[in-house]
């Protein structure tokens, strides 16, 4: 039907005759000539339909925008002056000589190929098959199908085996919710859509498979946001018998790969590390974001015994913290407006306010230096928390003090805001492990006593410990051998070190508050095949959506993935989810009933 693609037209194809299909992108009627530009996923060509010519110009006549058509014609080079140089095939033009209308679109109901098209993102869904078709759209699934082709490729080339494991299995607490599936043949009894394939890659390791991958389809059942979805897609990895190191290696090299072959750009040749503790203390959060030269700096122990009880009083207490953001040249760029949406801001977070100082003029010590605190703190203290943050003349500092819990998140949202608000955002890509991480999250009593643990990963991380002894004796305390890569600022994979020994997985199941029956009815299948030579193992998983967000440079998921859910996990193009009929809910032995 087709001789050539639309944007593959280029001035070495003048006076060939050629076909064409594709969709019209734009119909223009010039002087009695007219012009329709024509695209597919390739590109877009100038068709030109001259009156000489009464069928195939009352044809074109007919054709609406997204009509569906084939063109015969023969390329000409534009007249002079006519030349398109934004256009790949603006060289050229082709004369019709026929036209097959395949089929008369309807008026569409949002403007396509449009840069600054303000329709929302309700009517985006609710007809993704034309949104799909906008050039913005493509090009996402044309990285991302790219990307995944040079995974897939590096992978096979290491000795990775690409291995399927079930949809339907069994519910276990791994941390979400599961989407669960009713069972026809066992009534009462459900599936569960799996979270990640953890277990069976684990039992994977176990087969002597030593090197395994897949890129598959992962289900939870939790809120969403701009950069999550119901199901998604993410990259597999396990290899046994490796350490931390093996698999950092791999990935790096995994990562670099697809820098280069998908967007021409150069990662790093070595990625840096730090541990957990370092990058809250430094950035408020476990994902920072390096392009932002902005650090947050510990001042806890300078404001013990200062008579400002906001800040003694956190100094003092465990799970608190006393932190300083000094922001440079920042007394020229923010107003005091700024800095009311910046306590707003923090407000979010559960912070109670902002404190800051403006560094004037620090030649003149406490009296070039403004802010409502200044009176509650001596000039010794004052003075060494400037020298500790490296203030200079021209500086605004920014506090926090309060819980870990709250500092920590709210000074790093400001930290964010910042760096975008003063420009301070390196364009480059910043990649970075974090590893370390504790073991467990915990609640803490008013003691600071741990309590109410819960996996800070999964149930299967192995801990930075040497024995299952030490573990026992403070499992609050323990770091595990998990790490995730970050990059600017995105999570975009995590993976542990997997235990291995069936003594050590039980004493974490017992320290997570699941007993040896209830760890046989979740995990049996897992606990039976450490059981039976176990190599040590380890793995990875890399959010594929996530990391295509970052390398088309979207806000949203939901543009790199070609029939997303909304933040309510509905899809308006289906309007699923729906009611079933009633007889197919009697097979399945479920009665519903309306809430309220």
């Amino acid at each position: 039907m087709r001789t050539h693609y639309c944007g593959n037209i280029r001035k070495e194809h003048v006076d060939s005759s050629i076909k064409l299909s594709g969709w019209v992108m734009r119909r223009r009627d010039h002087g009695g000539v007219i012009f329709l530009d024509v695209y597919d996923n390739s590109g877009l060509c100038q068709i030109v339909f001259q009156p000489e010519n009464e069928a195939a110009f009352a044809l074109a006549d007919q054709a609406r925008a997204e009509s569906a058509v084939t063109v015969s014609a023969v390329v000409r080079f534009r007249p002079e002056g006519t030349v398109n140089k934004n256009l790949a095939t603006g060289e050229v033009e082709c004369v019709a000589s026929e036209i097959i209308l395949h089929n008369i679109a309807e008026p569409v109901p949002f403007a396509l190929h449009e840069k600054n098209s303000n329709v929302s993102e309700e009517v985006r869904l609710k007809y993704r098959f034309l949104d799909l078709r906008d050039s913005r759209m493509q090009k996402s699934m044309k990285i991302r199908s790219k990307t995944v082709s040079v995974i897939r490729h590096f992978l096979e080339e290491n000795s990775f085996l690409e291995i399927e494991t079930p949809v339907l299995t069994r519910s276990t607490p791994e941390g979400a919710r599961d989407y669960l599936v009713p069972s026809r043949t066992h009534p009462g009894h459900f599936f569960a859509l799996p979270q990640s394939p953890q277990v069976f890659k684990q039992l994977l390791m176990m087969s002597t498979f030593d090197k395994y991958y897949q890129v598959v389809r992962c289900f939870r059942d939790e809120d969403l946001r701009a950069d999550r979805q119901p199901e998604f897609t993410q990259l597999d990895m396990e290899m046994s018998f490796v350490d931390e190191s093996t698999i950092k290696n791999c990935v790096e090299d995994l990562l670099r790969r697809v820098f280069s072959k998908v967007l021409n750009v150069k990662l790093p040749e070595k990625i840096p590390c730090i541990t957990y503790k370092e990058s809250i203390s430094k950035y408020g959060n476990d994902r920072p974001d390096l392009r932002n030269p902005l650090e947050l700096v510990d001042i806890a122990d300078l404001c013990v015994d200062v008579d400002f009880a906001v800040f003694s009083q956190p100094a003092r207490l465990p799970n608190h913290r006393v932190t300083v953001l000094n922001v440079p040249g920042a007394v020229a760029k923010i107003s005091r407006k700024d800095i009311d949406e910046y306590t707003k801001l923090v407000g979010v977070y559960g912070a109670k306010g902002l404190a800051y100082i403006k560094v004037n003029d620090l030649s003149q010590g406490v009296a070039g230096l403004q802010s409502p605190i200044i009176k509650f703190l001596s000039e010794e203290t004052l003075m060494s928390v400037l020298k500790r943050a490296g203030s200079k003349s021209g500086d605004i500092l920014f506090f926090g003090a309060g819980p870990c819990g709250v500092v920590s998140p709210a000074l790093s949202a400001l930290r964010d805001k910042l760096g975008v608000d003063l420009g301070l955002i390196e364009d480059a890509w910043r990649p970075v492990w974090v590893e370390a991480f504790p073991m467990f999250a915990a609640t803490y009593d008013a003691k600071g006593v741990a309590i109410d643990l819960s996996p800070q990963h999964h149930p299967f991380t192995a801990p930075e410990v040497d024995s299952v002894e030490q573990f026992v004796k403070e499992p609050a305390q323990a770091l595990s051998r998990a790490y995730d890569i970050v990059l600017n600022g995105h999570e975009i994979g995590g993976g542990s070190i997997r235990i291995h020994a069936l003594d050590m997985q039980m004493a974490v199941l017992d320290v997570l508050g699941i007993n040896k029956q209830e760890a046989e009815d979740s995990f049996g299948h897992l606990l039976e095949g450490l059981r039976y030579g176990a190599p040590p193992h380890g793995g990875l998983a890399i959010g594929i959506d996530r990391l295509i967000m970052l390398m088309v440079n979207t806000e949203s998921i939901r543009d790199v993935i070609a029939f997303p859910k909304t933040q309510t996990s509905a899809c308006l193009l289906t309007k699923a989810p729906a009611k079933v009929d009633p007889l197919q809910l009697q097979d399945l032995s479920i009665i519903t009933r309306e809430k309220g």
